[in-house]
């Protein structure tokens, strides 16, 4: 199978790139040249931005792909610039999705009251407010303000003559992970503190989390199989609360401490998390393993000693603006731990 690759050389996509053609596929990357990645030999890359895909026509028909696959289609403008470039000449387009898409992650945020059931299936409703992330001042990997996995979607499944395939990742770690979302956790583990606190509500809280290798062996499941056709899926493999994910990771970092949950009455006057706990996020990935044959390809156990090589070998210098918002000052938290032992003699 030819197989056209749109991004592929950042986090995800350099494990999709080496899983395909580990398969046996023929791979082209098209990507900007910001970053480098080490695709396997034989990988053919085409360096351009995708706004000019459109003036690319001869280009795209030497390509031929069967399947074009959408790594970064942000905004609603992307999707349809890959639906009209390749209509007539791709069979199907595959888009990498967000579970941010479900109306569950608007009550995540505050922006609705009413909580969502919980695990999510394919078909929970979705948000009803566009642009999730147009008001916010700061970004995670410098998303534009017109940002919406919503309108992606209803572009690629909405073409009859070139059908599609959506794939909702969960919140996805692993090496070269650019939000470096175990860091903050790492950090304390490997400075001996004696302890994690989490706030009570936040240590309940249970989210979906996904593998970076195990993401990237769903979408080329996906990807490779017709029966994908059309269909919208879900990827998870890590799906507990967060007290249980940190015991998880401290024990694979060799971390003697403890991950403890902290009552609010011990939590300084007027600190609250910017989301609402109540809301679980955790999905139904019953459809991909059923339909595809999904399992996980990497351990829990593995995936998150490879993850904390990654880290320790990749420290940050200070920490990053998108995790750690619950965690509190290591002045605060030793306060916090005193009146927590003095309160149990």
């Amino acid at each position: 199978m030819k197989i056209l690759i749109i991004g592929g050389t950042n986090f995800i996509g350099p494990e999709v790139v080496h899983r395909l053609h580990t398969m046996g596929h023929e791979i082209a990357v098209f990507h900007r040249g910001k970053t480098v990645a080490e695709l396997p030999i034989g990988v053919e890359e085409i360096k351009s931005d995708r706004t000019q895909l459109p003036e690319m026509k001869s280009e795209l028909q030497r390509l031929s792909p069967d399947v074009v696959l959408d790594m970064f289609a942000y905004t609603e403008q992307d999707a349809l610039t890959i639906m009209k470039s390749f209509k007539g000449i791709a069979q199907r387009v595959v888009a990498i999705s967000s579970m941010d898409v479900y109306r569950a992650y608007n009550v995540l945020l505050g922006k609705e009251s009413e909580i969502v059931p919980v695990p999510l299936t394919e078909d929970s409703p979705l948000r009803q407010q566009l642009y999730p992330f147009k008001d916010m001042p700061q970004r995670a990997l410098n998303a534009p303000a017109d940002y919406d996995k919503i309108l992606v979607e209803r572009v690629v499944m909405s073409d009859t003559d070139l059908p599609g395939t959506v794939i909702r990742l969960p919140m996805v770690y692993g090496p070269k992970d650019p939000l470096h979302r175990l860091f903050p956790y790492l950090k304390r583990m490997d400075e001996n503190r004696p302890a994690i606190l989490l706030p009570e509500n936040f240590a309940q809280w249970r989210g979906c989390y996904g593998y970076v290798e195990n993401v990237a062996h769903a979408i080329a499941l996906a990807v490779t199989n017709p029966q994908a056709t059309g269909r919208i899926y879900h990827v998870a493999d890590l799906q507990v609360s967060e007290i249980e994910r940190l015991s998880y990771f401290g024990k694979a970092a060799g971390w003697q401490g403890e991950v403890i949950s902290v009552p609010k009455r011990y939590l300084p006057a007027g600190w609250n998390l910017p989301f609402n706990t109540k809301q679980d996020w955790l999905v139904d990935t019953t459809r991909i393993r059923q339909e595809l044959g999904y399992s996980e390809v990497v351990s829990q156990a593995e995936a998150l000693t490879q993850t904390i090589n990654w880290e320790r070998s990749n420290p940050l210098l200070e920490m990053p603006q998108w995790t750690g918002l619950e965690l509190l000052d290591y002045v605060t938290e030793d306060e916090i731990l005193s009146r927590l032992s003095y309160s149990q003699i």
